[in-house]
């Protein structure tokens, strides 16, 4: 992306700063200039700007180099915040995250079941507690909430053994409305396995090609897309379903399973269970469980076995580069079902097919609420075009369009 110095797009090139400088670290304004294609006057006016926001900082001056030392220029992890709240079939969790993504504050408490009203009261006392901890400067740096939960938490209660109409109230909690109201925040509402595929997306370093399918292994399946270099997240915010993947086994009625029924970690949690092993703690130490190996072992095998059928049906309609895994394993576990999922592909028939790397996620267990809270801040200061197109044909005044934090902040 490119900067402009026309009047109009100021937002836009302040966005376009904050982003060279969030994935380069630092650069002096010379180099912010050569990065945006904006005008050395133009870059420098910006940079000052937002220094004086407290958006960026100074660091020291680098010497040592030929002509005059140079002053770099970074991003201040103190000039905004974020919230992220993710709700999941077996726990709650928050954290707060500064301007670089990185967590200052969480909180988290599992359950056996998400039951509606209980859960909701949990992720607004997290959510409130997590704000609390903030001084009133801080506070008012806060950009928004993002939340990451299941699509249709309500007709999950035969997957989680639960009495027929237990989940029915999520049909009529609004959670966003219910999280900006306790907060004053902006909330925005997110598919959990997408917003773990966006923490991987801008975070983590698993997605190095500009179409990737994303896989996680959470207490159910799910999955993202990126399509262009972009988290796409489809005409109805559903995009990478690949949990509803039907697969060749058939249920009690006859009709073909999902692969949820047959890829998810429940399925791994109970046969811990069934072995008296405690299934929290083997997804936390792995390999260092005593027999938590071979369990994980044989369930892996199967898993990446119906993995593999879904992967390829994913790979006939998007010519996808890579594909990702992630979720709540061990990083040594992450690996060794990758690797059985890469040789399961290769059990089939693929004459036609563009050939995809399979790579381990990098971000894991926090994928979800890491992706639920960097959401806002993505949405507030990365430049994108809608933002260009909007700002030009509604003319905003500087003084509407430049982000700023003397009030409390808006959607962004």
């Amino acid at each position: 992306m490119r900067g402009g110095d026309t009047t109009g797009l100021r937002a836009y090139n302040e966005r376009l700063i904050i982003h060279a400088l969030l994935r380069a670290g630092a650069l002096s304004k010379a180099e912010i200039a050569r990065e945006t294609g904006l005008s050395g006057q133009a870059a420098s006016v910006i940079v000052n700007r937002l220094l004086a926001e407290g958006l960026l900082i100074k660091r020291d001056k680098v010497r040592g180099q030929v002509g005059q030392p140079s002053t770099p220029i970074a991003p201040n992890p103190k000039g905004a915040f974020s919230l992220g709240v993710k709700i999941g079939r077996r726990s709650v969790e928050a954290i707060l995250v500064n301007l670089l993504g990185e967590v200052i504050a969480s909180a988290q408490e599992s359950y056996d079941a998400p039951l509606p009203e209980e859960t909701v009261r949990l992720a607004i006392a997290q959510a409130s507690d997590l704000l609390a901890s903030l001084d009133a400067a801080s506070r008012k740096r806060v950009v928004g909430l993002g939340i990451a939960m299941p699509s249709e938490l309500e007709s999950w209660a035969p997957e989680l053994d639960l009495a027929p109409g237990t989940l029915d109230a999520w049909r009529d909690i609004d959670v966003a409305a219910a999280l900006q109201e306790a907060t004053g925040l902006p909330a925005s509402l997110h598919n959990d396995a997408t917003a773990a595929c966006a923490a991987e997306v801008i975070l983590g370093d698993a997605v190095t090609r500009r179409s990737a399918l994303y896989l996680y292994l959470g207490t159910f399946i799910g999955g993202g897309i990126v399509i262009d270099g972009k988290l796409y997240r489809g005409e109805q915010f559903n995009a990478g379903a690949i949990g509803s993947m039907p697969t060749a086994h058939q249920s009690a009625t006859g009709a073909p399973q999902q692969l949820i029924h047959t890829a998810s970690i429940i399925q791994l949690q109970q046969a811990f269970i069934e072995e008296g092993i405690d299934a929290g703690e083997a997804l936390l130490r792995g390999d260092d469980v005593p027999g938590a190996a071979r369990i994980f072992d044989v369930w892996a095998l199967q898993a990446a076995e119906e993995m593999a059928r879904a992967v390829i049906s994913a790979m006939s309609v998007i010519d996808f580069e890579t594909i990702v895994v992630d979720g709540l394993l061990p990083p040594a576990w992450r690996t060794r079902i990758t690797g059985h999922l890469a040789e399961a592909v290769q059990d089939f028939n693929r004459l036609g097919l563009s050939r995809a790397e399979i790579v381990s996620g990098s971000v894991g267990p926090m994928a979800r609420v890491l992706g639920a809270a960097m959401l806002p801040l993505q949405a507030r200061f990365s430049p994108n075009t809608d933002l260009l197109v909007r700002q030009t044909i509604t003319r905003q005044s500087d003084a509407e369009a430049a982000p700023s934090f003397a009030n409390e902040p808006q959607a962004g």
